[in-house]
């Protein structure tokens, strides 16, 4: 594991550099769960909360808990699509209610106030649906003086790991990890300002990053899956 990144922001972050600026890196979700439970054991017993960001990072954050022995939750964030593409974020929501946008992209690409308060509420009722999915009447846990590792399958912008930050910091967690298999690296830069560490174990930087690019085997995590997922970890 290296943090010799030749970036200022880069003593925070942690990855595997041999598999720096490579694609294909991981079979699937749940092996790369097991990669960054390797480059979390220092936490394996501790009083480390893993948080798992649904839909793709639940089954990245199952076997980090199970494997470290740590307790497991989901913060629930959501994208904030385009109008007319729904798999392009210009913004993202966490459970809190709390919105980050990115106003470059709104501005680039003309979207309106009106479709910014309309994507912005049928976002809203997505983050409640999951909520009631996912979590049911289930308090969430107290996260004062516990090291939350904050888990998902990849980033690629930013923003929706940074708006699961601004609400867990306003539940009160005062250190905050994040661990991904895969990320860009400017995406990073972005977040590293704002957390203890970060955990991600392959770093890509240039042009056109996908996240889907780093898995053998990629598809969208559909919300029984999750379902199912957490029932099974919580039997």
């Amino acid at each position: 594991m290296s943090s010799d990144l030749k970036c200022d922001f880069c003593q925070k972050i942690f990855d595997l550099a041999d598999l720096r600026n490579r694609t294909g890196v991981f079979r699937d979700r749940e092996r790369a769960g097991v990669k960054l439970s390797e480059m979390l054991e220092e936490y394996e017993g501790s009083d480390a909360v893993v948080l798992g960001i649904p839909a793709g990072g639940v089954p990245v954050a199952i076997p980090i808990a199970k494997i470290l022995k740590l307790d497991m939750d989901v913060a629930v964030v959501s994208k904030i699509t385009l109008p007319w593409n729904t798999e392009v974020g210009y913004g993202a929501m966490a459970f809190d209610g709390s919105v980050k946008l990115n106003q470059d992209m709104i501005t680039r690409m003309g979207i309106t106030e009106v479709e910014i308060e309309n994507d912005i509420s049928s976002t809203s009722e997505k983050i409640k649906r999951r909520l009631i999915n996912f979590r049911g009447d289930k308090p969430f846990p107290d996260l004062v003086n516990r090291i939350v590792i904050l888990v998902d399958d990849g980033v690629a912008s930013g923003f929706t790991m940074l708006s699961a930050v601004e609400a867990l910091k306003n539940k009160g967690a005062n250190r905050l990890i994040i661990a991904v298999p895969t990320a860009h690296l400017q995406a990073l830069e972005r977040i590293s300002y704002e957390v203890d560490g970060i955990y991600c174990a392959n770093i890509r930087g240039g042009w056109g990053f996908a996240v889907a690019d780093a898995y053998q085997a990629w598809y969208d995590v559909e919300e029984h899956e999750v379902m199912y997922l957490l029932k099974e970890r919580n039997k």
